[in-house]
């Protein structure tokens, strides 16, 4: 097969840009930072709209925002970097490793389940209610001591907004050979080595002049407090909080780099950071036809058809189907990423070698969100000649 050339068409990606603005002027959310490109050549980056609304601190190409669920994607590296090293396997028991995580159905877990949102246990998004999230040992001991599973490993897919990714955070913490903090394996293999100089797991001081605060509306699932700083937001706010579900903060540079070295089978500068072997296997579908549960509720809430999880490990594919799609529908079924809280998204479509990376401040409900991200992928698919 002779090499797709790897032209844009200039009226699309103004398009793209066009259709942000539309957006930000009907008060859909206030602003968005936005990097595409294919085969490496970069099609469009561009900042767009201000953090918070008119008259606030415009947004720019290094503004650094928080990621909530993308800070899963970086969690599964981790996670696949301990398992090319033969530290963790994916057929290793949760409780093998965190010995307090026993009883029942729980001691079945296996990484592989936690990777693909098929471990048995609940969409919860606090282990305990009304407690602070910014410490990983807290979460941990209240995840052992109140989530349990409500049905076998692999019997269905309930996406995990907090507790799978939690574990498996604190799996790579404890089996790591130097006993580091999970912030600190973070910092040390994945962001130094891929010169993600913006990116840090808590909101560090050296990136506070340039942090969007989320602003979340009032349909926000949960709060997020915080131990050291006020607010029922404040763990995004905290220097030192750790929470390997949702607790990175990030640039739209930096995000185009992680998903860039995914693009290039684990590999960014000189810089190896996986296998291909691991990234063939975590991109493919491994999930069948079956229905994210949780993804299923807000289907069914916004009247539309239920559509398949398309699991891999740890990263949504966007699977051969024709249905609301966060990716959009122009896409390749290969195409894999991750997303978070109405507001993030990136994504890789190896076929027709499209990295995607989107930043935006202002938080939208689950639905409009998916509709957003669904026509503006959509014309950036089209704009790839």
């Amino acid at each position: 097969m002779s090499e797709l050339p790897k032209a844009w068409r200039p009226d699309l990606l103004d398009h793209v840009q066009a259709v942000i603005r539309e957006d930000i002027a009907r008060g859909r959310y206030f602003g968005a930072v936005i990097k595409v490109a294919r085969g490496g050549k970069v099609g469009l980056e561009t900042a767009i709209g201000d953090e918070g609304g008119a008259g606030t601190k415009p947004l720019a190409m290094d503004s650094v925002f928080s990621i909530f669920s993308a800070t899963k994607a970086i969690t599964n590296i981790l996670v696949f970097r301990a398992i090319e090293r033969g530290q963790l396997m994916l057929t290793t028991k949760v409780s093998e490793v965190i010995k307090e995580f026993s009883g029942g159905i729980r001691e079945r877990i296996t990484v592989y389940d936690l990777l693909t949102h098929a471990s048995g246990l609940p969409s919860v998004f606090t282990p305990k209610q009304g407690m602070n999230i910014d410490q990983l040992p807290l979460i941990i001991e209240a995840i052992c001591e109140n989530v349990h599973a409500v049905c076998e490993p692999q019997e269905r897919v309930d996406y995990s907004p907090l507790a799978n990714h939690a574990l498996l955070g604190e799996m790579v913490r404890r089996i790591d050979p130097k006993g580091r903090r999970y912030r600190d394996i973070v910092q040390q293999d994945l962001f130094d080595p891929l010169k993600m100089m913006s990116s840090a797991i808590g909101r560090p001081d050296r990136l506070k002049p340039r942090h969007v605060v989320p602003v979340f509306g009032a349909n926000a699932p949960t709060q997020h407090p915080s131990s050291r700083v006020p607010g029922i937001n404040g763990a995004f706010e905290d220097p030192d909080a750790e929470m390997p579900w949702v607790g990175a903060v990030c640039s739209v540079p930096d995000l185009f780099r992680f998903a860039e070295m995914l693009r290039l089978n684990g590999e960014l500068d000189g810089a190896r950071v996986l296998s291909p072997a691991i990234l063939k296997l975590a991109t493919r579908n491994l999930t069948g036809e079956k229905p994210n549960e949780l993804y299923k509720v807000v289907a069914n809430r916004a009247g539309w058809r239920p559509y398949p999880a398309y699991m891999g490990l740890g990263f949504a594919i966007r699977g051969p189907g024709i249905h609301h799609a966060i990716y959009g529908t122009l896409c390749s079924p290969e195409t894999f990423g991750n997303y978070g809280a109405g507001s993030v998204l990136f994504w890789v479509d190896p076929v027709r070698e499209i990295t995607f990376a989107f930043l935006s401040a202002g938080i939208m409900s689950q639905a409009q969100n998916i509709e957003r991200f669904q026509r503006l992928c959509d014309i950036v698919t089209s704009a790839a000649l």
